[in-house]
């Protein structure tokens, strides 16, 4: 048979029946029964069975999971945003399970690096990235390529960082390959750098194994924009660098042998710095530098010389208007019928002064007869000059040969035996004989 006993507390006061009992009740059960102590009260149901003892197992059991699962949940949700360090359990393939003791945690594909291989019993540290409370248990999920990891292990690594000396200002990553970290003193005389490096790189290495290899470059932080583009750009080095505040853009010009180290291989350098700083990067070398300050130049030089030029023609044109609208200012009309009757006085004079030529008398003297054609004089037959006296002769062109009088041909001029052009080539003569 099935026996139930129920137990209860012995108390002055009764608050919960469920729990306590009076001390009078309890002498009635138990005479030696005295304040504090616990009896065991038979409680069993009348129509106990195996039905009803396999439905309270149940019962009871599943009220003893819930209790477990809100324990676990009560103790890893303050962890939230912690560096864990668990053992890898299974590995599936987009996933991996890792045991943490009382609870398993599951690492997804979205959260593991790249390059990155696991094997089954091998402990590695991990981000809790987020604690769900769905289902029958609580669901860890992990990561390995937050940027928060990194902040956690130089916690770890570095104690500076631990109690408040050194901050890290800043963390940019690509998991698996390369990191940068900006990190600032808060006390003078601290170098931020060599602390987070350690004596011989010793820290920076330990956390770089922990990474599995990834490349991390520990940067200076400064208040000034211009400086931390400057560094955040190492171990390149860096010229010149003009910020737009408007745009958030930095134009960075580095030596020519830098240009390549400073953007890195397939431009994961400037990239990281970019994302290091909040600015816009842009990289030129020292020669295209100057070769776009140059072409600036003459574009200015260009347009200053034709907004000069513009400027002078406006202004000669202002001026030659000036001049004119004065002199036409200071001529009076009767001034103007002066000037014209002393040109047709000066006129009518010179037209009398004129002599006849010997041909005739080209202008007469009166006015009028200006009007009528002039008749062209006649030129007797003997003032005709030949016109041999005028051009001279032609030169012949075998002067030397011929005589001023004599004519000759062409067959005059050429040997009797030149009978034509001849061929430079001669004829070859045969070696072969006949037989």
């Amino acid at each position: 048979g099935i026996v139930v006993h129920l137990h209860k507390v012995v108390v002055d006061e009764v608050t919960e029946p469920e729990r306590e009992i009076s001390l009078s009740e309890a002498q009635k059960i138990n005479s030696d029964a005295q304040i504090g102590d616990t009896l065991a009260i038979e409680s069993t149901p009348k129509n106990a069975g195996r039905i009803a003892a396999q439905t309270a197992r149940q019962v009871v059991l599943q009220r003893l999971r819930e209790a477990e699962q809100d324990a676990v949940f009560a103790e890893y949700h303050p962890k939230e945003g912690t560096v864990i360090s668990g053992i890898i359990q299974q590995i599936d393939h987009n996933q991996v399970i890792l045991d943490l003791g009382r609870v398993e945690a599951t690492l997804p594909a979205s959260e593991q690096i790249p390059r990155e291989r696991y094997r089954v019993g091998q402990r590695t540290k991990i981000y809790l990235l987020e604690v769900l409370s769905a289902g029958n248990r609580p669901q860890l999920i992990v990561s390995r390529t937050h940027p928060a990891l990194l902040q956690k292990l130089f916690e770890l690594e570095v104690p500076e960082i631990q109690n408040g000396t050194i901050e890290i200002k800043a963390i940019a990553r690509e998991a698996g390959f390369r990191s940068k970290v900006a990190v600032a003193t808060l006390q003078k005389g601290v170098d931020p750098i060599g602390c987070c490096v350690g004596l011989r790189g010793i820290r920076i290495q330990n956390i770089v194994a922990e990474m599995n290899g990834e490349k991390i470059d520990v940067v200076q932080w400064d208040k000034d924009p211009a400086a931390f583009v400057t560094n955040a750009l190492s171990p390149a080095s860096v010229e010149n660098a003009e910020l737009n505040e408007e745009w958030k853009r930095a134009t960075v010009t580095v030596p020519d042998r830098q240009l390549s180290l400073a953007i890195g291989k397939d431009g994961q350098n400037a990239r990281l710095a970019a994302k290091l700083t909040g600015w816009h990067i842009d990289l030129k070398s020292t020669s295209m530098a100057e070769a776009e300050k140059a072409a600036l130049q003459e574009k200015l030089g260009e347009e200053e010389l034709a907004t000069a030029a513009e400027a002078t023609l406006k202004e000669t044109s202002e001026v030659v208007e000036t001049e004119e609208i004065e002199e036409l200012a200071t001529v009076t009309p009767a001034d103007t019928e002066e000037v014209e009757e002393v040109e047709v006085t000066a006129t009518a004079e010179a037209s009398e002064e004129i002599a006849p030529t010997e041909t005739g008398e080209l202008y007469p003297d009166s006015l009028t007869e200006l009007e009528e054609e002039p008749v062209a004089p006649e030129i007797e037959e003997e003032e005709l000059i030949p016109i041999t006296e005028v051009l001279p002769p032609l030169p012949l062109q075998n002067e030397a040969v011929l005589g001023e009088s004599e004519i000759r041909f062409a067959e005059d001029i050429m040997p009797a035996d030149d009978r034509g052009p001849r061929s430079g080539k001669k004829k070859k003569k045969s070696n072969f004989r006949r037989r």
